[in-house]
């Protein structure tokens, strides 16, 4: 069995223990110091096996809705899965499928992160939309929302002759170095709409700009790509990169575009959290770096596991790898937060979002648990927030994240549980006082 990335991270940071230890006591406030905040809600858990669909919760995505935003909804990603979508309450309201393998051979359809856009242009109208990766298929999957829908709140509008992301054919994505992460960007100065989205085991970012065709579906075309660094010079003169599986470079997941600035926060799992332009045009900087970030570290081909070395202690002292889930917390006069999921310590960051400050570090969270069926967040893939009245169930706003370890455990029937995720819905005021945002 493949050895999980977070396996290998665990394994790296009990290696350098008493660097870390350092690190942490150092830094301005350890993981165990950080404040505790607790979800009022939860989805049903969804189970990556055959019974459950092959189903595992990855990404979040929050729409308000204008007429009523007590009725707002929650769109997630399940992978194989496909979409699910929810309610205020986090009961389920429509579960569209992921697409089928073209051939029995073939990859299925599997949705990996999503994000909105608002009035984005159609045919027929302004139209909210969901757009979604769909690593599976190489593509970016755009659907309507519409609420008053008989069916559903989501459409597929997809252009049916959308192209692959980054694959020349279907053998290439069969080997599924497809479109991984995603984000959405309004250029307010055209009025242009766009996705970023990154290719699994690789560096590479992608700027697509979304295109209404004449049939009321929307389709993309590439603008332009960028590959982050895959290998890092170190103070001491080496160089140095993760240790991955034979093939692989560091890979980037967790994206988002401040829409104030047109700023894209880029997280490279293993690496840390690289600011630059989202129309890609200027020079990546890296605002913060992993706690593994300069860890040696030697594949084992016979246990796929790697080996770590000592740690020099060139990391960062608040990330531990992966970086996932990256979204931003906007208050009115451009002050706000940058919010990332720390998954390898199972707490959130929380950096200042003016670029002038040098996205400062300004705290973070863990979500513990709030009863025995209600459980804490550990191994947070994705994350939404959004700070705005959505009726009296969240007056201050909403946070959704993926949850990677639901509880209570489910025996497969074979002596082992099955693997379980869900998404988490947290009352965003309770965080704001925990963390003084």
């Amino acid at each position: 069995m493949r050895t999980s990335r977070t396996a290998r991270r665990a394994a790296v940071l009990a290696a350098s223990g008493t660097a870390l230890a350092t690190l942490l006591a150092a830094s301005p406030a350890g993981a165990a110091d950080l404040p505790t905040v607790t979800a009022t809600s939860e989805s049903a858990a969804l189970y990556d096996d055959e019974a459950g669909g092959n189903s595992d919760a990855d990404d979040p995505a929050i729409w308000r809705n204008p007429a009523d935003p007590a009725r707002s909804l929650v769109v997630a990603t399940a992978k194989e899965g496909g979409l699910r979508v929810y309610d205020l309450d986090a009961r389920l309201v429509q579960s569209p499928a992921a697409p089928k393998p073209p051939a029995e051979d073939d990859a299925p359809g599997r949705f990996n992160n999503v994000d909105l856009v608002s009035g984005q242009r159609t045919s027929t109208g302004l139209a909210d939309v969901a757009v979604v990766s769909d690593r599976g298929n190489d593509r970016l999957r755009i659907y309507r929302i519409d609420p008053s829908r008989p069916g559903g709140p989501l459409t597929d509008i997809t252009d049916p002759a959308a192209a692959p992301v980054f694959s020349a054919d279907q053998t290439e994505i069969n080997d599924q170095r497809t479109a991984y992460g995603l984000a959405t960007w309004k250029d307010k100065s055209t009025g242009r709409t766009y996705a970023l989205a990154s290719q699994r085991e690789r560096t590479r970012l992608a700027l697509l700009e979304l295109v209404p065709t004449a049939n009321g579906t929307v389709g993309y075309r590439k603008v332009r790509t960028l590959d982050l660094p895959s290998s890092f010079r170190l103070p001491n003169g080496t160089s140095w990169t993760p240790c991955l599986e034979p093939g692989e470079l560091p890979q980037i997941e967790g994206m988002v575009v401040d829409p104030a600035t047109g700023t894209l926060y880029a997280g490279q799992e293993d690496i840390g959290i690289w600011r630059l332009r989202a129309d890609l045009t200027n020079k990546p900087v890296l605002i913060d770096r992993t706690r593994e970030y300069g860890v040696p570290g030697t594949y084992d081909e016979a246990t796929e596991e790697c080996t770590p070395g000592a740690d020099p202690g060139y990391g960062g002292t608040r990330l531990s790898a992966d970086v996932e889930g990256l979204t931003i917390y906007q208050e009115k006069g451009g002050d706000g937060y940058l919010l990332a999921s720390s998954q390898g310590d199972n707490t959130f960051a929380l950096y200042d979002r003016e670029v002038s400050e040098s996205n400062e570090y300004e705290g973070g969270f863990r979500i513990g648990a709030a009863t025995d069926t209600l459980d804490s967040v550990e191994e947070s893939d994705g994350a939404a927030v959004l700070n705005a009245p959505l009726g009296t169930r969240y007056p201050r706003g909403l946070l959704v994240v993926q949850d990677g370890q639901e509880s209570p455990e489910v025996p497969d029937g074979e002596g082992g549980t099955r693997t379980a995720t869900g998404f988490k819905f947290v009352d965003l005021g309770a965080v704001v006082d925990a963390t003084d945002m």
